[in-house]
């Protein structure tokens, strides 16, 4: 079942961190329906708050029709056992213990610090991967570390649309923090892949947001992963004329971006469907 909440805030931004404070809800849960624009007026006179409007909830649905279970059939009744039967002259024989596993290569895990850490990590996962790239670790603003991989072939790290690069984040935090008292998101990239998907990500937020003014119908991306949809998110937060929220169950989950009519304008039936551009 949906629900709503309506939200006051200095500006739009202000008033959707307010109301996610609120409901303690991510931006990807959420869909955000701007009602009126805050204004900052003169000198603080006939400053207008900014006011959204929250939605969030799975959409009311019908409940699939119950299926009757068929009756259950009469069993028979157990035959009787005239004589007991027989004991076992040997003891069955005890299952054999499991081989034991081979040695665990944990060397890495001696190293200092955290950066060291990483680098023995990666070093022996790439060597598994057969790839040879260069590595370069730095710290990042506000704790954690910044790896970027480069070198020919780099293309096997990165995958199709980052996945395998995902992939390696994900080992990499696990494997570094598993069992430390300081827990540090390592973030790791390959030529820049994740800064150059950023950009294009949100060129496909604005395209999208135009065709769904221009044609004031809702637009379907292609499903992303969180950190994905969350570009688009931000990217279109501002945009006036539309508001986006997100469908569909992990690995398919997707963004959708909606026409938001202007008051006044009248209702068209265009929410019939969605249309979907890879």
């Amino acid at each position: 079942m949906q629900k709503s909440l309506e939200v006051r805030g200095k500006t739009t931004e202000d008033a959707i961190a307010k109301g996610l404070a609120e409901l303690g809800l991510e931006r990807d849960d959420v869909s955000v329906e701007i009602i009126e624009r805050g204004k900052k007026g003169v000198f603080g006179i006939g400053a207008v708050d900014a006011v959204v409007r929250l939605t969030y909830g799975a959409p009311d649905e019908k409940p699939a029709p119950k299926m009757e279970k068929p009756a259950p059939k009469a069993e028979k009744p157990a035959p009787k056992m005239e004589k007991p039967a027989p004991k076992a002259e040997k003891p069955a024989p005890k299952a054999e213990k499991p081989l034991p596993a081979g040695p665990v290569d944990v060397s890495w895990k001696d190293a200092g610090t955290q950066a060291e850490q990483t680098e023995q990590f990666l070093k022996g996962l790439l060597a598994h991967m057969g790839v040879q790239a260069e590595m370069t670790i730095a710290p990042r603003e506000g704790g954690g570390l910044d790896v970027q991989l480069s070198g020919e072939h780099i293309g096997a790290v990165i995958g199709r649309r980052g996945e395998t690069l995902d992939a390696i984040q994900h080992l990499t935090n696990y494997a570094v923090n598993r069992g430390s008292d300081r827990h540090a998101h390592i973030n790791v990239d390959a030529e820049n892949y994740r800064a150059k998907r950023e950009d294009s990500l949100v060129r496909l937020a604005e395209k999208m947001a135009d065709k769904a003014v221009r044609y004031k119908r809702s637009m379907a991306l292609e499903p992303m992963n969180s950190y994905e949809r969350h570009v688009i998110h931000t990217a279109l937060q501002g945009y006036e004329g539309v508001t986006t929220s997100s469908i569909g169950a992990e690995p398919n989950r997707r963004v959708v971006v909606s026409y938001v009519k202007p008051d006044g304008e009248k209702k068209e039936d265009d929410d019939k469907g969605y249309k979907e551009w890879c």
